[in-house]
């Protein structure tokens, strides 16, 4: 091996095994002392001088394994394209960008969109090895064109009937079993019919129709749509709320008092890499937040069992905080004392007592107060009124 040339290859390869490599791929494996995958990658090669050594279950025992045949000519064995859903970013992040290089092949993902003549570009595509269906959540809606990978076959009827179970039960599938290799099978037939008898590996394309309900993609989902005890943010508020709040990529919320987390869940359904931390006192409501982040498909809630601000101390850094619940003007002086400067608060109060603290607060430290006032049409004996709701008032200040 030269000095300074990467000891590690990782490279993608596919159903067709050495028939669909590149040159550089098939000279990498030739050369290599060891060539290491999962037993099925192995399966697909032909004999190699090099030494072959199955990946173990868990996947991270893996990575000590693999350490421990640093400065030897390695092979990795990954799917189709390793940084797509895939083993190379594992790998990437465990080693220094100097011991290893990539040859990826086709994604399954390519070979799926080129069998039906999709534009890749314009299909979601999702790997579901491990992840909850729920995760589909947000993008379901008639039209939507989406390439799922799965973790086997007996996946397949999960997936079906999780879309039936919603509604889109007349979805088009198309099941793709072994793409790009001697024993590819595709199988169209609609989310609500799908029979068994799959086989890993398994991909499973989906054209979204039926009359399920879409998530709109603007802030203030239905009240519905969340489970609650009677506590929470309801939708006019919390769409302003959450304008106020102005969420951005990778940016952490803190939603104290999380309640049905309806202001955290919203948070993290605007962008796929933001996070969001609910601080609920009451195990009741525990559940709550979690059973509606994982119905509407976020997995990205972290739920804090206590009371602010003694929970706040070890969390993260938020670069957004909501109070929607436990307002005091001990926990604003902490707030300030302890969040960095930049951090945007907002908080809502509902009693007396909660708004003399915010129109306190915003008299000494500024920012933008609110006074929400709403009315709903009601049916008032054979008429017609309004029915008010208790007004909201809201303070916004940047820290």
């Amino acid at each position: 091996m030269a000095e300074g040339a990467p000891w590690l290859t990782i490279i993608g390869l596919g159903e067709d095994g050495p028939d669909g490599l590149t040159g550089a791929s098939r000279a990498a494996l030739e050369a290599a002392e060891i060539v290491m995958g999962p037993p099925r990658h192995l399966s697909l090669l032909p004999d190699l001088p090099g030494q072959r050594v199955d990946w173990p279950v868990p996947f991270a025992d893996g990575l000590d394994l693999l350490a421990g045949f640093s400065g030897r000519q390695v092979v990795v064995l990954a799917s189709g394209d390793p940084f797509w859903f895939g083993a190379g970013s594992v790998i990437a992040r465990r080693f220094a960008r100097g011991d290893w290089r990539a040859l990826p092949g086709p994604s399954v993902f390519s070979l799926a969109a080129a069998h039906l003549g999709w534009p890749l570009e314009k299909v979601l595509c999702l790997g579901h090895h491990a992840a909850p269906l729920t995760r589909l959540r947000p993008h379901l809606a008639r039209g939507v064109q989406m390439i799922v990978t799965l973790r086997d076959g007996a996946a397949v009827r999960d997936l079906a009937a999780y879309l039936s179970t919603l509604g889109f039960g007349a979805s088009q599938l198309w099941v793709m079993e072994a793409m790009g290799g001697p024993r590819e099978r595709v199988t169209e037939v609609r989310a609500d019919v799908v029979p068994e008898g799959f086989e890993h590996p398994v991909a499973v394309a989906v054209q979204v129709a039926g009359e399920g309900k879409p998530l709109p993609h603007a802030s203030g989902l239905d009240d519905g749509v969340f489970h609650s005890d009677g506590v929470m943010t309801k939708r006019p508020v919390r769409a302003l709320t959450l304008s106020a709040l102005a969420p951005k990529p990778f940016e952490v919320l803190w939603d104290i008092g999380g309640g049905s987390g309806s202001v955290g869940i919203e948070w993290l359904l605007c962008h796929p890499t933001t996070e969001a931390i609910a601080i609920e006192p009451r195990a009741d409501r525990i559940g709550l937040i979690t059973a509606n982040a994982t119905a509407l498909g976020v997995d990205r809630l972290r739920v804090v069992e206590g009371k602010a601000p003694e929970a706040l101390a070890d969390l993260p850094t938020p670069d957004a905080v909501f109070i929607g619940g436990g307002l005091s003007v001990a926990l604003l002086d902490w707030l300030y004392a302890h969040v960095p400067a930049g951090t945007r608060l907002v908080a809502n109060a509902v009693t007396l007592e909660s708004e003399a603290v915010l129109m306190a607060a915003h008299r000494a430290r500024g920012g933008t107060l609110f006074r929400i006032e709403l009315s709903e049409a009601a049916p008032l004996g054979p008429r017609t009124g309004w029915k008010a709701a208790y007004p909201v008032v809201q303070w916004s200040v940047v820290l």
